[in-house]
């Protein structure tokens, strides 16, 4: 009798074990492609109109982008140590053998044999897509700089982006990103008429 019920018990706690390592696999799945999704919506809105130097001395815009890859100048770049250097990075995201791939470049403007240092986000993807909307004529494309479509120049910026992940185990994600707009060269130098008064000069209202 007491083998019986050990053999029961033992089942039991084995169902229970194999129950909870699934939902953790689950958990840590779920977890992986949160943080995938945020991490590409968080560049998206970080993109800045800076163009940069490629490795071979070509100067692609601010933003170029392909149906499967999109590679941008972001903002954010943290320098927690007061390093001489810009905190602007440039970033590269592409699907790969079933994973979609964050790359991220030492520097802004390349030298010849430069690479960008990659990690995996997250596996096991079908598809990986993306389109941009252009300001300018209203509509989506499948690349850019849209290269006359809607006129813009090397350093304009998509005014959002869309990007579509299938999952091989849990199906489609499917965002759309409004990007930062660009200020107007007129919003950053003040006419003489609208110079601020200086204190002491009799001229504050």
């Amino acid at each position: 009798m007491f083998a019986a019920l050990a053999a029961a018990a033992y089942g039991g706690l084995n169902q229970i074990a194999r129950t909870r390592s699934a939902l953790a696999a689950q958990q840590d799945r779920f977890a992986a492609v949160t943080r995938a999704v945020s991490a590409l919506e968080r560049d998206l809105r970080q993109a800045v109109d800076r163009s940069v130097i490629d490795n071979n001395g070509g100067k692609p815009g601010a933003l170029v982008g392909s149906p499967g890859s999109i590679e941008l100048s972001r903002l954010g770049f943290a320098n927690p140590l007061a390093e001489p250097r810009s905190n602007i990075e440039r970033v590269v995201y592409a699907l790969d053998s079933g994973k979609v791939r964050r790359g991220r470049y030492a520097v802004l403007d390349r030298a010849p044999n430069s690479a960008p240092a990659t990690r995996t986000l997250v596996d096991r993807v079908g598809e990986f897509n993306l389109r941009y909307f252009d300001r300018n004529s209203g509509s989506w494309s499948d690349v850019w700089p849209t290269q006359g479509l809607g006129g813009n120049g090397a350093d304009d910026l998509p005014r959002a982006v869309e990007f579509r992940i299938v999952f091989a185990d849990l199906g489609e994600i499917r965002r759309v990103v409004e990007l930062p707009s660009s200020l107007p060269v007129s919003a950053n130098v003040l006419s003489p008429k609208t110079q601020p008064p200086t204190p002491g000069s009799g001229n504050t209202p």
